[in-house]
């Protein structure tokens, strides 16, 4: 069971945890990254683009001209597709790029995915994190005590103040524990979270 020390804010040691070899120590499998990551960005694919065909095009209800003695090709319509204006063959059309995976593979990920982070020694335990008021600039010189220039933030919950603190903060991420997911720990090189945030997590993933 791996141990780690718990900050405050100041970057003063308060403390340690132990952390749960189930979710901080599975076997790291890249395969299961690849597959979820995938899976979180076809979801996020709105799927809006859309052609129209030649039975949506609007005009061509006449015969453009006559079938035969014109020299040319006979036509039946100007919206024909190879007719300029005309409507779209195999074109792209709204849908859903979204697909299954069970939610095995994603809980699996999702473990390895902050075990590689405890490996890599980018992982880091907070004992708590406020901010007293919403101020970008002291969400900053947290972030310049422990050097971190790229973070992703886990809360045990929804804190308006410190979200609202680090939007504007290039490279950083804050998200409660129930937000938490493999596309956005493997994009960030840092990962912080609460103790309360641990707790939550392995409630989540633990079972």
């Amino acid at each position: 069971m791996p141990t780690v020390n718990t900050y405050n804010t100041a970057r003063e040691e308060v403390g340690s945890l132990d952390l749960s070899d189930a979710v901080f120590g599975a076997e790291i499998k890249p395969h299961l990254f690849y597959a979820v990551v995938r899976y979180q960005l076809a979801k996020r694919r709105a799927g809006t683009h859309a052609t129209k065909t030649r039975a949506q095009v609007s005009g061509g209800g006449r015969k453009p001209f006559r079938q035969k003695g014109t020299g040319r090709a006979r036509a039946g319509t100007i919206r024909a597709p190879h007719w300029r204006g005309g409507g779209v063959v195999h074109g792209p059309h709204v849908r859903s790029h979204a697909h299954h995976l069970p939610k095995k593979v994603r809980r699996a990920a999702l473990r390895c995915a902050l075990s590689k982070r405890l490996q890599d020694q980018s992982l880091t335990v907070f004992e708590a994190f406020t901010l007293p008021q919403i101020k970008t600039r002291d969400f900053v010189k947290i972030l310049e005590t422990f050097a971190f220039d790229d973070l992703l933030l886990v809360l045990p919950e929804r804190d308006e103040t410190v979200m609202r603190s680090a939007r504007n903060v290039p490279g950083v991420t804050v998200i409660p524990v129930e937000g938490l997911n493999v596309y956005d720990v493997l994009r960030h090189k840092n990962l912080a979270l609460t103790r309360d945030a641990v707790a939550g997590v392995v409630t989540r993933l633990g079972r």
